[in-house]
C-alpha cells in the first residue's frame, strides 16, 4: 500500500474509533449496567461523574485494533485491550468497597496480601500483566525477550492510569503516544483507539465522565503493544527502563505536582478544560 494509501487508511480508522468511542459510551450510558450508583465517582472536585467512558474506550479500542492491526498482531490487540479492560473495570467496581479504599499502589497491594487479603488491585495488576506476556508472544518468540515484551505493554497500561488524576491528562498522554507511534507497517494498531481516546476527551474534559481503570488500562495496553512491536529487543529493554523509573517515581513523586510547576506541561494538561 502507498504511503497516502496507508495515511487515509488510518485517518479513517481513527474517525470510526471516535464513533464508535461515543456510540459505546451513549449505549451504556442508557443502560447503565448494575445501576447508575455502580458507574458514579466523585472527581477531585467532589463532584460527581460516571465511569462509563472507561469501558466504552475499552469497547471501541479493541474493536478498531483489530480493525487496524497487521494479521498476526490482532488476536493479540483485541485480547489484551479487553482483558486489561476488564481487570480494571472490576478493580473499579470491586475497589471502590470500603475494605479496600486504603490499599493503593503496588506498597498498598504488597501489605494486603502479606495480610492475607487478595485486592482486586492486586488482581488487575496480574491480570493486566498476564494479559500482556500473552500478547507479546505476538511480538517475540525468545522467552527473555518476551518478558520484557509483556513488561512494556503492563508497563504502559499503568502509566496511563498513573495519569487519570485530572480530567482530559491521560486521554491526551494516550493521543500524543498513540500519534506519535501511528506510523510504520504496525501503527495501524492504535490508529482506532487513538480516535476513540479523541472522541470521549469532549466529555472528560467537560468533567462528565472519568476513565478509571477500565478504559486507562485497555488503551494504554494496546499503545504498549504497539511501542513493544516498534523496534527490536534493545528498545523494548529501554523502553521497559523509562517505564520501570516512572512507576518507581510515582511512589515517592505527585506527577500532578510536577506538571503543576512545569510551565509547557501545566499549559498543555490544562487545555480545554474547566478553569
Amino acid at each position: 500500500m502507498s504511503f497516502f494509501g496507508q495515511l487515509i487508511k488510518r485517518i479513517a480508522l481513527a474517525g470510526a474509533g471516535a464513533m464508535a468511542g461515543q456510540a459505546a459510551y451513549d449505549v451504556l450510558q442508557q443502560a447503565q449496567p448494575g445501576g447508575e450508583k455502580a458507574w458514579a465517582r466523585v472527581n477531585h472536585r467532589g463532584e460527581s461523574v460516571s465511569l462509563l467512558s472507561g469501558p466504552a474506550l475499552a469497547a471501541a479500542s479493541a474493536l478498531t485494533a483489530g480493525v487496524g492491526a497487521p494479521q498476526g498482531y490482532r488476536a493479540a490487540a483485541v485480547g489484551v485491550t479487553l482483558a486489561s479492560g476488564a481487570v480494571g473495570v472490576y478493580d473499579d467496581i470491586v475497589g471502590a468497597r470500603a475494605d479496600q479504599r486504603s490499599d493503593k499502589g503496588f506498597r498498598g497491594h504488597l501489605g494486603a496480601l502479606k495480610e492475607g487479603r487478595v485486592t482486586s488491585g492486586l488482581v488487575k495488576i496480574a491480570g493486566v500483566g498476564t494479559a500482556g506476556l500473552v500478547a507479546a508472544g505476538s511480538v517475540t518468540k525468545h522467552p527473555l525477550d518476551r518478558i520484557v515484551a509483556g513488561g512494556v505493554i503492563a508497563g504502559t497500561a499503568n502509566l496511563i492510569n498513573l495519569l487519570d488524576l485530572r480530567p482530559g491528562r491521560a486521554l491526551k498522554a494516550a493521543i500524543g503516544l498513540g500519534a506519535i507511534t501511528i506510523g510504520g507497517a504496525n501503527g495501524g494498531i492504535v490508529a482506532g483507539p487513538v480516535g476513540a481516546a479523541a472522541g470521549l476527551l469532549p466529555d472528560d474534559l467537560g468533567e462528565r465522565t472519568m476513565l478509571g481503570d477500565g478504559g486507562a488500562n485497555a488503551v494504554g495496553a494496546v499503545l504498549g503493544l504497539r511501542l513493544a512491536a516498534a523496534g527490536g529487543p534493545r528498545w523494548r529493554l529501554g523502553v521497559l527502563g523509562v517505564l520501570a523509573a516512572l512507576t518507581i517515581a510515582s511512589e515517592k513523586i505527585s506527577f500532578t505536582k510536577v506538571i503543576e510547576s512545569t510551565p509547557v506541561l501545566r499549559e498543555v494538561d490544562a487545555l480545554g478544560r474547566r478553569r
